[in-house]
């Protein structure tokens, strides 16, 4: 069985597998939410309303049922040694399952399902967000999550599943209704900046200890909940279930929020702000001052460090050349920052590695790419997330033997990003900052997954092959994210191409199109019709 993609006059063939459906059809179109696909009848999948974009684009998937062997079973020698190793999910929607525990857009996840398990995609990353299934504490809904896994378990997919314990904006999913009306009246469970402004989409590290929802303790709170999930999803692990991911912070990653104020239209990314002003964290700020023998470095952060969209040079302490940072002060405040990050990071990933020790699932954590200002000395933006490195100290060794530790996996998001497209004025270097910490990684023998951050990076999809079959190939990469974006007429194709090309990287002459007439025809693989993506 073999597919076409066919654009203007250019054609490429690729193998899939089996796919169980008899009339499948993909209308692509445009969104401003790259998130949000919905299903129009029973076979028939439209991802966005704007039927005159599809029409103009002139694409239109026909597949039908048949047996052949798998993408990536196919292996040329360049690259078997990764592809060995090699494993490609797809993210699904953020909003999958939100409110009211039921799945969104079923029928176009469904669908999706076995247009990745054609493509020979080997599962998908599922969120499960806290704020869905724990309206009320101790009490968990898992019955839109459950639909999930049985949908992909029943397309013959893996599924990664993410443990979100953050909200998120957009789409937008809150934190669980419990925990917001203890947010309204003890505001301290949550970060606070310099000027006591409350970042409320995930609780401060500091309360991980503290009983403050409802005479529990986050840690016991999320306790519950990865027991809850082991126990009702018990079925599924270590077949389809192969990964857990832990929520480590903001965005799921381990970081403080110091960057979620978004940059002004036509600026640079600024250095952010530490987050270290809510009564929990200058407590321990105070007791670390005190056993350290001073007492007055305890009172706050530091007085002389930007504003989020500021640069470094803005004020002194993140100057490259007589700044603060490199102060004695600096050195104390910075050690603190960080250690306190890492300890929080050790207290979730040594819970759920204790949690789910006993079963066959790899655990992950995500661990940020804060590289803006990395070719400065004092690599600001990575201090202020709590990564104390600079161009004289590897901030990532504590944190990769935390995770080697605890004998988890490390996600590190930003692998579609390379130097050439960054601003210049941000000295931001994705690709030493990625290299500095697979490096750091690889010392420690903590092993590393990928993502990517946003499709569509220029050159993006060129970026995330260098990554994944390169001198020290991952064994795990999650493209984010399914949507309206991905299915599209613009990012399909090529997404098909980059997948065909983990398994072919050259093409063979045969392969090529003899003519535009050729390239503008359906390609039929048998007697019998099987998968074509033709023109209109």
């Amino acid at each position: 069985m073999e597919v076409s993609v066919i654009r203007s006059s250019s054609q490429a063939k690729i193998s899939k597998t089996e796919l169980g459906c008899r009339d499948l059809r993909f209308c692509f179109g445009k969104s401003n939410d790259k998130n949000k696909i919905f299903s129009r009848k029973p076979n028939s999948v439209c991802f966005d309303s704007q039927i005159s974009r599809f029409r103009k684009a002139g694409l239109r998937f026909t597949l039908k049922a048949v047996q052949s062997d798998p993408i990536l079973e196919s292996k040329s020698p360049a690259t078997s040694k990764s592809l060995d190793r090699l494993r490609l999910f797809v993210g699904l929607p953020l909003d999958a399952v939100s409110d009211g525990n039921s799945v969104n857009h079923a029928r176009a996840i469904g669908a999706g399902l076995k247009a990745l398990k054609l493509l020979g995609v080997e599962g998908v990353e599922l969120p499960v967000w806290w704020g869905v299934v724990e309206n009320e504490m101790g009490k968990y809904d898992w019955s839109g999550y459950l639909a999930v896994a049985e949908m992909v378990q029943k397309a013959g997919l893996k599924l990664h599943v993410s443990l979100c314990f953050h909200a998120s904006s957009q789409p937008r999913i809150p934190l669980p209704k419990w925990v917001t009306k203890i947010g309204e009246s003890q505001s301290s469970i949550f970060f606070a900046d310099r000027s006591g402004q409350h970042y409320q989409q995930c609780l401060s590290l500091a309360v991980d200890d503290l009983a403050v929802l409802d005479g529990k303790t986050p840690v016991q709170v999320y306790q519950g909940f990865c027991e809850s999930f082991k126990s009702t999803f018990s079925p599924f692990m270590g077949s389809t279930i192969t990964g857990i991911s832990m929520g480590l912070g903001p965005d799921g990653e381990l970081r403080y929020p110091s960057h979620h104020k978004p940059a002004k239209s036509g600026t640079i990314t600024g250095v952010g702000e530490f987050q270290c002003y809510d009564t929990n964290m200058l407590n321990l700020l105070k007791q670390y001052a005190e056993a350290n023998g001073n007492p007055l470095w305890g009172l706050g952060g530091p007085h002389d460090a930007p504003t989020y969209d500021q640069a470094p040079n803005s004020n002194s302490f993140f100057k490259d050349h007589g700044g603060s940072w490199e102060s004695p002060y600096g050195d104390f405040f910075l050690s603190w920052y960080s250690s306190e990050l890492v300890s929080h990071g050790n207290r979730l990933l040594s819970l759920v590695s204790s949690i789910f020790g006993d079963t066959e699932v790899n655990v992950y954590g995500k661990v940020p790419l804060m590289h803006s200002w990395y070719k400065t000395r004092a690599h600001p933006s990575e201090l202020t997330a709590g990564f104390y490195n600079t161009a004289s100290r590897n901030g990532y060794e504590a944190v990769a033997e935390m995770f080697a530790r605890n004998s988890c996996k490390i996600i590190l998001p930003g692998m579609d990003l390379s130097d050439e497209h960054q601003p210049h004025d941000a000295l931001s270097s994705p690709e030493s900052l990625l290299a500095q910490i697979r490096t750091t990684c690889n010392k420690h023998r903590v092993e590393v997954a990928g993502q990517n951050l946003a499709s569509g990076a220029p050159g993006g999809l060129e970026q995330i092959k260098k990554n994944m079959l390169g001198e020290n190939p991952i064994d795990l990469f999650t493209y984010q994210r399914m949507g309206a974006h991905f299915f599209s007429p613009e990012h399909f194709p090529s997404f098909t191409e980059f997948v065909r090309s983990l398994s072919q990287p050259e093409l063979h002459p045969d392969d090529l199109p003899s003519d535009e007439a050729e390239a503008t025809e359906s390609v039929q693989t048998s007697s019998d019709p099987n998968i074509h993506l033709q023109t209109a």
